[in-house]
């Protein structure tokens, strides 16, 4: 019995859930083994003054959230990839500043013609554009910065014009060495951000180090948007392991695991093989164990057959 209660508590925990021991074993129990459940699990059941033990609500609602995930990967999954960015742009919206960050992830790690059809998507689902929607909901320092990358139509050749290139790295460092004025409300960071090539960026960013000393992350708030979106037109792989590591913490709240299914599911086919050795360079873990350990169920089997497919 103890065993058998340790297996089920193990199937409830984690991201999903273990379908198949939940079945073998709750299908079989008798009443005096349920409650021996609820009395051996202070974690999910609480006593109650009237002499039962009860569902932690808290916990009713994790559960209902983990059962939800296979569902949800596999409807991420089978979507064409312009209503998929098209709709987590809309449910990033709806959920406020702390998902801001989904924004620059499909603004800056989509090529122009992939976050074009995200906005031609979006127009079809929601009769609003993305730019609309963005400049509504976000009324903040950010909103300038996140309206232009989400308009962007970035040129993707290799010409750069190395002189411009420069120049632009010491606006760049005057508008965040500016201890008046926070960086994100320049209008020409903004520009250069939004409108620039990512070859011409990454030559951007080199001369910002030879002039500064610094790669220009380093020189942003952790938490700033103009950090993230230098990370995702730069160094995407970099920025997806950390999603996912975030995504995999323990405590991580559910906006933040979210960040586990995105990811698999929407570069599966893209960048998952660099994104897992990167993980392996920051972390010191391979990333198909860590889903190992920590997934459960239907959930975990998708998941790892996503990942699997780089290999």
């Amino acid at each position: 019995m103890a065993d058998e209660i340790g297996v089920l508590t193990k199937a409830f925990s984690g991201f999903g859930v273990d379908e198949k021991s939940i079945i073998s074993i709750l299908g079989k129990w008798h009443p005096e083994e349920k409650k021996s459940f609820r009395k051996g699990c202070p974690n999910l059941f609480q006593e109650d003054h009237r002499d039962f033990e009860k569902w932690d609500q808290n916990y009713i609602a994790t559960l209902e959230h983990e059962f939800a995930r296979f569902k949800k990967a596999i409807v991420l999954w089978t979507m064409h990839a312009w209503e998929r960015d098209a709709r987590l742009v809309r449910d990033a919206l709806s959920k406020g500043a702390h998902s801001y960050n989904v924004l620059i992830e499909i603004a800056c790690t989509r090529s122009s013609e992939e976050l074009l059809g995200a906005r031609r998507a979006y127009h079809s689902l929601f009769d609003h554009s993305i730019e609309e929607d963005v400049a509504y909901h976000i009324n903040n320092k950010n909103r300038k910065l996140l309206v232009a990358l989400v308009s962007a139509y970035r040129y993707e050749g290799a010409k750069v014009n190395d002189a411009i290139a420069k120049s632009e790295a010491k606006i760049l460092g005057e508008a965040i060495k500016n201890v008046d004025r926070n960086p994100i409300e320049d209008d020409e960071v903004v520009v250069i951000l939004s409108t620039r090539s990512k070859a011409h960026l990454k030559i951007v960013f080199d001369h910002y180090k030879e002039l500064y000393g610094n790669d220009i992350h380093e020189d942003l708030h952790d938490e700033s948007s103009l950090k993230e979106a230098v990370l995702c037109l730069t160094s995407p792989q970099m920025y997806f392991a950390k999603v996912l590591d975030m995504a995999l913490a323990i405590g991580a709240n559910e906006n933040t695991k979210e960040g586990l299914t995105r990811v698999i599911v929407t570069r599966a086919d893209t960048d998952m093989k660099e994104i897992k050795e990167q993980y392996a360079n920051l972390y010191g873990v391979q990333f198909l164990s860590k889903i190992e350990e920590l997934t459960s169920g239907n959930f975990k089997d998708f998941l790892l057959a996503l990942i699997q497919r780089s290999e």
